[in-house]
C-alpha cells in the first residue's frame, strides 16, 4: 500500500456493543430437571391438562350465553346488566384454571389503580403466550387482539367475553382504526373497563425491552406501567422465535412443581403537555421508567425484525441474521420493511453458509481478488472488526459508503479511468487497471468483462458499465478508493485527464464524513433513554 494514501475509517459510533438478542432463548436443564420433567409428565401435568379442560366448559358455556343475542350496537358498547354480571364467575372459573396450570400463588406487587385513576395498562416484557393469565388476575381488563383470535369456535368465545380492540390485517385502514377505538375507550368517564396492552406488540426473552409501539400512548392518557416476572429457576416460560416451539413451552411448564408469576404495578405515568402530542416520545419514556425498575437495557428491535428473521431463515440463512433493530435503522437512515428486504436477498447471494460476509465472500462477489484496497472497503463495513459483516452492518454500509458514492459523477470518472478518452472500453482496458489495483489474473478480468459486455462485442459502452456498476453499489466505493492511491494516476495520465484524481478527492472525503458524521445512538443501547425526543 502506498505511503500517504488516506484510509477509510470506521466511525466509533458504529462498535458494536454486546447486547442480547430478544429473539433467541436457550433452556439450560440439568440432570435434575430432566428426571423432574419425566416424572412430571407421567404424573402431574396429564392431570393438570385434565382439570384445565374441564374447567374450560362450564367457562366456555358461560362466555356464550352473556353474548347470546348480542346486537351489533350492543358489542360497540361495554357489557350491562345480566351479562357483565356473568363475568363475575368467568373470572372465579378462569383464576381457578390458572391455579390449575401450576401458578399457585400470583405475586402482586404495588396496586392496581381504578380506571379513573388510569384507563390503560402498559404490561412488559411480553414473553409468552402465558401472560394472558394476567387477565384472570386483573379483574378481566378488555384487550388488543388479531381478528382471527374471535373467530374459532372454542377459544374465540372466549375473547369475545373481553370485548378486545381488534386487528384486522386484510383492512389497509384497521391500524387507523384500532387507535380511534382505543382512544374513544380509554377517554375519561367511559364505562369500558380498563384496556391491557404490551406495547412491544410481540413476545421476547424478557432481556431487554425492545420497541414501545404507540397503541398505549396515542390517546395522550394516563397509563399504569406493570412488569411481568417469572421468577422459575429454569424459565421455560418465553416463546420466542428461536427457541422452544408452543408445546415444549407449554408442556415444560405444567412439568414445573410450582410457576412463579410476579406482576408489579408502578406508579401510574401521567404524560406531559409535549407527551401528549408525540406518542413516541410518550412510549420512549415510559418504556425508560419499566426498564430502570426492571433492570434491563432497552434497545431498538420490533416485530419487523421477527419478519426478517423468518425471511432469513426461508434463504436458508441462520434466523438471527434478520435482527437489525428495525426501528433504528428506519428512524435515523429512513430504511422501509421492503428496502431491508431487498438487502437481505443480496446478503443471501453473498454470505457464506454461516451467515456472514467475509473477505473472500467480498472478493467473489466482486469478481475481484483479495486486495488491499479491497480490505479498506471491507473494513468500512466490518465495524467491529470481527473480520466479518453481519446483516446489519452491511445495510449500514450501502447506506452510508456504497450509497452516496454510487454516483454518476463516480461512475463517468471511473470511464475515463478504464477507457480513456475512448467512447468503450476493450478487454486490455479492463485488464490493466484491474491488474494494476488487485493483481488480477488475465482469466479473472475477462471472465468479468463477458458479464459485463452482455453485447459480446468486446466493447463495453458507458451505459453497460453503468448499468453493471450499479448492481452492485460497493464498485463506487472502490472506484473513489482506487483513484484516490497515488500510483493510480502515474498509471493512468494516458487514460484520463490529469485532474480526475484531485477532481475526486471531496467525493472520497464526502463518503468518508457520512460514515463519521453518522448519528451516534445507530449503535445499540445499553440502558433505558433518558426520555428526549429524538428528531
Amino acid at each position: 500500500m502506498s505511503v500517504g494514501r488516506p484510509r477509510l475509517e470506521r466511525a466509533q459510533s458504529f462498535m458494536v456493543a454486546e447486547i442480547p438478542n430478544p429473539f433467541v432463548h436457550v433452556l439450560k436443564m440439568n440432570t435434575w430437571d430432566y428426571i423432574r420433567i419425566g416424572i412430571m409428565s407421567v404424573t402431574v401435568a396429564p392431570l393438570r391438562v385434565l382439570a384445565f379442560t374441564l374447567l374450560l366448559v362450564p367457562v366456555w358455556l358461560l362466555c356464550a350465553v352473556a353474548l347470546a343475542g348480542i346486537k351489533r350496537e350492543e358489542k360497540e358498547n361495554p357489557l350491562t346488566g345480566w351479562r357483565k354480571a356473568l363475568r363475575g364467575p368467568i373470572l372465579l372459573l378462569g383464576r381457578l384454571q390458572v391455579f390449575c396450570m401450576g401458578f399457585h400463588q400470583v405475586k402482586i406487587k404495588g396496586q392496581q389503580v381504578t380506571r379513573d385513576e388510569a384507563s390503560i395498562l402498559a404490561l412488559a416484557p411480553h414473553v409468552s403466550f402465558f401472560d394472558v393469565f394476567i387477565f384472570f388476575v386483573t379483574g378481566l381488563p378488555s384487550g388488543v387482539s388479531r381478528q382471527e383470535n374471535v373467530e374459532p369456535p372454542i377459544l374465540g368465545t372466549l375473547a369475545k367475553i373481553l370485548q378486545p380492540v381488534l386487528v384486522s390485517r386484510k383492512d389497509p385502514d384497521s391500524r387507523q382504526k384500532t387507535i380511534a377505538e382505543i382512544k374513544r375507550r380509554a377517554q375519561p368517564g367511559s364505562l369500558w373497563p380498563q384496556i391491557v396492552i404490551f406495547p412491544e406488540g410481540t413476545t421476547t426473552n424478557g432481556q431487554c425491552f425492545i420497541t414501545f409501539k404507540g397503541g398505549a400512548f396515542f390517546p395522550g392518557v394516563p397509563v399504569q406501567p406493570v412488569l411481568l416476572r417469572y421468577n422459575n429457576a429454569l424459565n421455560t416460560f418465553p416463546w420466542t422465535w428461536d427457541g422452544p416451539g408452543a408445546f415444549s413451552v407449554f408442556w415444560l411448564t405444567l412439568c414445573n412443581l410450582s410457576n412463579n408469576l410476579e406482576l408489579e404495578f408502578l406508579p401510574v405515568y401521567r404524560p406531559s403537555e409535549e407527551e401528549k402530542h408525540d406518542p413516541k416520545l410518550y412510549a420512549r419514556n415510559v418504556r425508560a421508567v419499566m426498564a430502570k425498575a426492571y433492570k434491563v437495557p432497552v434497545t431498538d428491535h420490533t416485530y419487523e425484525d421477527t419478519r426478517l428473521m423468518e425471511e432469513a431463515k426461508a434463504m436458508g440463512l441462520p434466523c438471527e441474521v434478520g435482527v437489525v433493530e428495525f426501528h433504528k435503522l428506519l428512524s435515523k437512515l429512513g430504511f422501509k420493511l421492503e428496502g431491508l428486504r431487498t438487502h437481505l436477498t443480496k446478503y443471501a447471494d453473498i454470505a457464506s453458509s454461516g451467515g456472514y460476509i467475509k473477505i473472500e465472500d467480498f472478493a467473489k462477489y466482486l469478481n475481484v481478488p483479495v486486495s488491499p484496497a479491497l480490505q479498506e472497503v471491507f473494513d468500512v463495513y466490518d465495524r467491529d472488526g470481527s473480520g466479518k459483516i453481519d446483516f446489519r452492518e452491511y445495510v449500514i454500509g450501502c447506506a452510508l459508503v456504497s450509497q452516496p458514492a454510487n454516483t454518476e459523477d463516480t461512475f463517468q470518472m471511473a470511464f475515463k479511468m478504464f477507457g480513456g478518452d475512448k467512447e468503450y472500453i476493450s478487454p486490455e482496458d479492463l485488464f490493466q487497471i484491474l491488474d494494476n489495483a488487485f493483481g488480477m489474473e488475465r482469466e479473472e478480468s475477462d471472465r468479468l468483462y463477458q458479464e459485463i459486455d452482455t453485447r459480446g462485442i468486446e466493447r463495453i459502452t458507458y451505459d453497460e458499465f453503468k448499468a453493471y456498476a450499479m448492481k452492485k453499489p460497493e464498485y463506487a466505493t472502490l472506484f473513489t478508493r482506487y483513484m484516490e492511491m497515488p500510483s493510480s494516476s502515474s498509471s493512468s495520465d494516458e487514460r484520463m485527464p490529469s485532474q480526475a484524481s484531485s477532481d475526486l478527492s471531496p467525493r472520497q472525503r464526502t463518503v468518508q464524513s457520512k460514515a463519521e458524521d453518522a448519528p451516534s445512538n445507530l449503535s445499540p443501547q445499553h440502558g433505558p433513554v433518558q426520555g428526549k425526543k429524538e428528531d
